[in-house]
C-alpha cells in the first residue's frame, strides 16, 4: 500500500452497497507490498469492525483433525492469529511486513503470556514459502490469495498441502467476479462510513479499475477521518489479482487438494465472496 499526504476526498454519488452493517465483507485490503506505519490505522478501522470471517474460521479450526498449530498466511497485525491464540489454539503467524508482526506480538502481548506464548511469527513472503512444521488447519485468509501472482500461486499450494497434518485443511477466501460484467463496467467508484465507536467520523470513497488483459485489479481508497479537533486524510493504493475460479480448482487439484466445501456469498449482481474449505487427497 503506497500513501499520499495531502489529498482531498474526491465528490462521488452514495453508495448503494450498505457497507456499514458488518454483514458484507469490505474490499481487500491485501497487498503484494507490505504497509507503512502512516497507514496502519485505516487498515485497522476498515478491517477490525467485520468479524464474520473470524468467528467461521475459528468453528472450522473446532472441527478439523490433527495436532498441529493453526497457520495464518498473510497474517498482518494478527487480526485472526491474536483471536485463535486467545481461545487456546496455537497459532504460526506468516507475513512478509516485520512491522505488522511486531504489532501482531505487541497486541498479544498485552493482553496476556497465556496468549502471548501460544502465538510464534516468521517474517516470509508467501512467494517463497518454505515451512518447516505440520499443521491441522492452513488460513488463506482476507482474500490473500488474491496477493499471490499466479505463476507463485501452484508453488505455494503445494507447500502448503505438503504440511498439513492428517485429517487437515485449507481455508481460503476470495473476491470472485463475472468477468463479462468486468469487461462492460471495468471501473466502479463507491463510498462507504466506517463503523466507529471513539467519537471519529471516518468515511472511505474507494475507486476499482479492472485490468482483464493482466487479470489484475487495482484499489484506490481516499479516506477522511475527522475527529473534535482535526481531519486526518490518507490515499491509500493496493493491487491484486482477479481470481479464476476454474483455474483455481485446477491448481488446488494439482496440489493433491480437494474441495470439501463452498460457501458463496452475494456482494452485488456481478460479486460474490466465496470461502473454500479444502482438504488433502487420501
Amino acid at each position: 500500500m503506497q500513501k499520499q499526504s495531502g489529498a482531498a476526498l474526491a465528490p462521488v454519488l452514495p453508495s448503494r452497497y450498505d457497507l456499514t452493517s458488518g454483514t458484507l465483507p469490505l474490499p481487500g485490503l491485501e497487498s503484494v507490498a507490505p504497509g507503512d506505519e502512516d497507514s496502519v490505522w485505516l487498515y485497522d478501522a476498515l478491517l477490525g469492525p467485520h468479524s464474520a470471517d473470524i468467528v467461521r474460521y475459528l468453528s472450522l479450526a473446532r472441527t478439523t483433525g490433527g495436532h498441529g498449530p493453526v497457520l495464518d498466511l498473510g497474517s498482518g497485525a494478527g487480526r485472526l492469529a491474536v483471536p485463535f491464540a486467545r481461545h487456546g489454539f496455537a497459532v504460526e503467524a506468516v507475513d512478509r511486513d516485520a512491522a505488522a508482526l511486531e504489532r501482531l506480538q505487541t497486541w498479544a502481548r498485552r493482553i496476556g503470556p497465556q496468549v502471548a506464548e501460544l502465538i510464534v511469527t516468521t517474517r516470509a513472503d508467501l512467494t517463497e514459502l518454505r515451512l518447516h512444521g505440520s499443521y491441522r488447519l492452513a488460513l488463506l485468509a482476507g482474500a490473500m490469495v488474491s496477493a499471490v501472482p499466479p505463476r507463485a500461486r501452484p508453488g505455494l499450494l503445494r507447500e502448503i498441502a505438503s504440511h498439513l497434518d492428517t485429517g487437515g485443511a485449507l481455508a481460503l477466501d476470495y473476491t470472485s467476479h463475472l468477468l463479462p460484467g468486468l469487461a462492460a463496467e471495468p471501473r466502479r467508484t463507491w463510498a462507504f462510513q466506517v463503523p466507529r465507536f471513539d467519537g471519529i467520523d471516518e468515511w472511505v470513497v474507494a475507486r476499482q479499475v479492472f485490468d482483464l488483459a493482466e487479470m489484475s485489479e487495482r484499489i484506490t481508497y481516499y479516506a477522511a477521518r475527522t475527529g473534535k479537533l482535526s481531519t486526518e486524510r490518507a490515499v491509500l493504493t493496493t493491487d491484486k489479482w482477479i481470481v479464476d475460479p476454474e483455474r483455481l480448482a485446477a491448481e488446488l487439484h494439482s496440489a493433491g487438494l480437494h474441495i470439501e466445501g463452498r460457501r458463496r456469498h452475494r456482494i452485488d449482481e456481478r460479486t460474490e465472496s466465496v470461502l473454500l474449505v479444502c482438504r488433502a487427497d487420501d
